[in-house]
């Protein structure tokens, strides 16, 4: 294998399928990229975790074919480090050499015949082509609010659904839920019918942030029973759907609110975060208190002491005291585009729900912890 590619392209390749290497995994060619010419003018990247595949084609001059995998850290740090624009790549054995005017590396890698088999081709007579933005953004929206990786259940994933011209998606960890809707424009074979996906969160989030890399206005989407395959400009995702019955989460969210406090996001936010320097970290808690204009808020540590700030809002109902886990409201806050946020009250032990003023069609619903004393 031999070829002469730009050093921002294969740079810019290296960080996209990275993101599917495991650099710790029982099997070293995990770790690795696994790089083979296609055609005279590209190369393809490849990088697989099992759970997740990212593939990915760059230009480049082609003037001897094969494949091998190489590591992808070590791979990209010596790219980043590069200052030609072009670069060289021979493969001699079991060494790569990559050299760019006066630089040279060597590189060890290992045999692509031990790098998995990874199928990218997919049935497309169930597939979507939506806007990237809206798709991206809605991602951002509810990510956050899955259930974290590491418990491979069916609230680490994200449910998706294109009702024609609608899309929406949820998250909930079983304390908070995230909810959004955008309208998208869907060119998908049948459009009348819904297109209803649940998938893992963490394969999302590598989504969006690809998508930062990746110059496209759509992304494609296409599934069959048990797998989905997500193609953005050259790049294209490969991962397992996940399987099983999603909670109704509509169902949660209260249907009306009897008390409505609005702030202003950047006060709540410095507020919130003065407040936690004195909040247990075990569990979090930060009490807030809605009175007259005023909104109090208040956390303590057994070990620590104590603080208190308060900050002004527009709130005119009963007084109400309720605690939240701090955390979970300024990832939300966070996120929100708006600057004025709404808070929508119950009770101190009922569902809350924050949303963006300027956004009805995004809400972020968090369940309280109850009061001591």
């Amino acid at each position: 294998m031999k070829f002469v590619a730009n050093k921002d392209d294969l740079l810019n390749g290296i960080k996209i399928v990275e993101r599917a290497t495991v650099v710790k995994g029982l099997q070293p060619v995990l770790a690795n990229v696994l790089i083979e010419t296609a055609g005279v003018n590209q190369i393809k990247l490849t990088a697989t975790d099992f759970d997740l595949s990212i593939i990915t084609l760059i230009n480049a001059q082609v003037e001897e074919e094969g494949k091998f995998t190489l590591p992808a850290k070590k791979l990209g740090e010596i790219l980043s480090r590069l200052n030609d624009e072009l670069i060289n790549l021979e493969l001699n054995g079991s060494t790569a050499t990559i050299t760019s005017k006066k630089s040279k590396f060597d590189i060890i890698g290992i045999s692509a015949n031990e790098f998995p088999q990874v199928e990218e081709n997919i049935s497309e007579t169930d597939c979507m082509e939506i806007e990237t933005r809206p798709f991206t953004k809605a991602i951002r929206e509810v990510v956050s609010a899955a259930a974290g990786y590491e418990t491979n259940n069916l609230l680490s994933g994200v449910v998706c659904e294109v009702n024609k011209n609608v899309l929406e998606m949820a998250a909930t960890d079983g304390n908070r839920l995230a909810r959004v809707r955008e309208v998208v424009k869907n060119t998908s074979s049948d459009a009348e019918t819904a297109f209803e996906m649940l998938i893992s969160s963490k394969v999302l989030s590598e989504l969006s942030k690809i998508s930062l890399l990746a110059d496209s206005e759509t992304i494609k989407i296409c599934k069959e029973m048990k797998k989905i395959v997500i193609t953005i400009d050259k790049t294209k995702i490969v991962t397992r759907l996940m399987q099983g019955q999603f909670p109704k989460y509509n169902q949660l969210i209260p249907q009306t609110f009897p008390k409505e406090a609005s702030v202003n996001k950047s006060d709540l936010i410095a507020a919130l975060e003065r407040v936690a320097v004195m909040v247990n970290e075990k569990n979090s808690i930060v009490k807030f208190e809605f009175a007259d204009n005023t909104l109090k808020l208040s956390g303590d540590s057994p070990d620590a002491g104590n603080s208190q700030d308060e900050i002004d809002i527009k709130y005119m109902a009963e007084p109400l005291a309720i605690a939240f886990n701090y955390k979970f409201i300024l990832e939300f806050l966070k996120i929100a585009e708006s600057e004025e946020i709404s808070i929508k009250l119950n009770s101190s032990l009922s569902a809350t729900v924050f949303a963006p003023v300027s956004d009805e069609d995004y809400l972020y619903l968090v369940m309280p912890v109850q009061l001591r004393g």
